[in-house]
């Protein structure tokens, strides 16, 4: 972007908010938009029927307010910021929205239930919100990769954030929602910088939740995109937010991240070179790390292999993964919840292996009496899972994975999956996604409304 060495990193990004447009756009990025919209939507439809949705929407239509935006699963409309809020909890609950590789975070989950609760609320036309979702994601994405360090883990490479306990997905969508939204409220050239500098004091998250326990996570993607909207409404109102909110003394990235932060990521190609279609689908309702095991799981499977011919089996990722889908291994190999079960690598790799639902693994193999399945977890019993030197030489490019069975007739087989589904290198098809969103919405919707 040229011109724009003088200004600050909020007001850089602000700028690439500002000035997106379809017209502008790659084509690339245009055609990605209106799939992640779709596919949020369809995971939020189906997060409705759970408890802690319950919980939520009924908090969002106990405080009423002023009539502004639509939630997925109210009759009546709520404030901009509350629609926003619940929104994101659901596009977030299922753990089945869109991940960024190698930042491993996912951006639509803020970003576009953000950006829908704007542009409903300013009455902002289709092709404006496409763009300012675009924009939203990419520094979403950007903001996620300063934090993310190659040379992390021997080599191995990891997100700084994550190594501090910090949810890079809630605290890089707060900014990120922040900037869509203000595009969309009508803010003049300096106030996404604004707004983004006021949702950096917003940013929060911790990810303890992963390894022990407790639904707390599913509210962050919510708790990022209210900041987003109610940063963008406050700044409309005259608040102000510090020019140097990230890269100053006491910003953003030295809170959070301190001298391990990088710039380059953040400024590098701004406005020419876009992540937006890189963003990995989740074919699979469950934790990223999780995917390739069950891939290597359904090629078993395939191959004519069955759950009471397993003697052994070994699911082997990248050495950082292990602690989120392998650790503490007896909860892992005995989930108590469906929502456990999503984190867990033996349970996942059991379930692929017994014939999952959906793409091969569905919404149908994370409830909680599939949890609690005898065979199931008499076979996830049998399922240890450890670090594994191959897939550390990809990591976090991609979540790879090698399964190792013994069978009860003496053979050992080895299924390697390097290559994540749903990314660049292995893509859904339209028909796939519209296959998950038909999944996520049927029962739930008319056919009509799902079409609609």
């Amino acid at each position: 972007m040229s011109g724009s060495s003088d200004l600050t990193l909020v007001q850089r990004l602000g700028r690439l908010a500002g000035d997106a447009s379809i017209e502008t756009l790659p084509e690339e990025v245009v055609a990605s938009v209106p799939q992640r919209v779709l596919d949020i939507v369809g995971i939020s439809v189906r997060a409705t029927t759970l408890d802690t949705s319950a919980a939520v929407l009924g908090l969002v239509e106990d405080d009423g307010g002023r009539a502004a935006a639509t939630v997925i699963g109210l009759a009546d409309r709520v404030p901009a910021a509350a629609a926003a809020f619940a929104n994101g909890v659901l596009a977030h609950s299922l753990d089945y929205d869109d991940t960024h590789l190698p930042s491993i975070l996912h951006p639509s989950a803020s970003v576009v239930p953000a950006s829908l609760a704007a542009a409903e609320l300013s009455g902002a036309s289709g092709a404006a919100t496409l763009a300012a979702i675009a924009a939203g994601l990419e520094i979403t994405v950007r903001l996620g990769m300063a934090g993310f360090d190659p040379d992390a883990n021997d080599g191995v490479g990891q997100s700084i954030y994550f190594e501090h306990g910090q949810h890079a997905t809630s605290m890089c969508g707060a900014i990120g929602s922040a900037a869509s939204a203000s595009v969309l409220l009508g803010g003049t050239r300096d106030e996404p910088a604004h707004a983004m500098a006021v949702a950096a004091s917003m940013a929060s998250g911790i990810i303890e939740a992963n390894r022990t326990g407790g639904t707390v996570k599913r509210i962050h993607c919510g708790w990022a995109a209210q900041a987003g909207v109610t940063a963008a409404r406050l700044v409309r109102a005259g608040l102000t937010g510090a020019p140097t909110a990230l890269e100053g003394r006491f910003g953003f990235f030295e809170a959070f991240l301190r001298d391990e932060w990088i710039e380059a990521a953040v400024v590098d190609g701004l406005g020419d070179t876009w992540s937006v279609g890189d963003i990995f689908y989740k074919p699979y309702p469950a934790n990223h790390f999780t995917h390739a095991g069950i891939d290597a799981a359904r090629r078993l499977r395939a191959g004519g292999l069955r759950p009471e011919q397993v003697v052994r089996a070994h699911l082997g990722v990248a050495t950082p993964t292990v602690r989120t889908i392998g650790e503490p291994l007896e909860l892992k190999q005995r989930p108590e919840t469906g929502y456990q079960a999503q984190f867990s690598g033996p349970y996942t790799v059991a379930a692929a292996l017994c014939g999952g639902s959906g793409l091969g693994f569905g919404l149908a193999d994370v409830t909680d009496v599939m949890a609690h399945d005898p065979e199931r977890l008499a076979l996830a019993a049998r399922i240890t899972v450890g670090g594994d030197t191959h897939c550390d030489d990809i990591y976090p490019s991609q979540f790879a994975a090698v399964l190792t069975v013994e069978t009860t007739d003496g053979r050992t087989l080895i299924e390697e999956v390097l290559v994540n589904r749903g990314g660049p290198d292995d893509p859904l098809s339209d028909g796939e996604l519209m296959a998950k969103f038909t999944d996520n919405t049927d029962d739930l919707l008319s056919p009509s409304d799902a079409e609609a």
